[in-house]
């Protein structure tokens, strides 16, 4: 049995959507070479990647060296001296680093909508 805890139903017009630890998924079945989940709602029935909602989703290269593109580009190399250290094309990391910002965006955008109103005004 594999543990699920940490995904959710991406289905928005699902009652179980965005909360995690309910039991109500389970694995439908593996695609892809590198043998992703495609991971199915027992509440409204509907399949989703495991990878859905992550920076990941619909990356081709492997977990592994998309990982190592992301952990150059924060440490601040540049994307030819990213594409060199990781093998990929230069055209690559620039796509994945619109990606990971566009990803980052919507994550911080949604954490200052459920973050509550600071008391003491302006911080000066």
């Amino acid at each position: 049995m594999e543990v699920l805890d940490l995904f959710c139903c991406q289905n928005s017009q699902c009652p179980d959507y965005g909360l995690r630890g309910r039991d109500n998924l389970r694995v439908a079945f593996r695609y892809g070479k590198s043998r992703h989940r495609m991971l199915a709602c027992r509440t409204c029935q509907q399949r989703f990647s495991e990878r859905k909602g992550t920076a990941l989703f619909g990356s081709r290269l492997p977990h592994s060296r998309a990982l190592a593109v992301f952990e150059h580009l924060q440490d601040g190399c540049g994307v030819r001296q990213t594409a060199r250290l990781t093998g990929v094309d230069k055209d690559t990391v620039v796509r994945y680093a619109l990606r990971a910002g566009a990803h980052a965006r919507s994550a911080h955008d949604e954490l200052v909508a459920f973050s509550p109103p600071d008391p003491g005004g302006t911080v000066r």
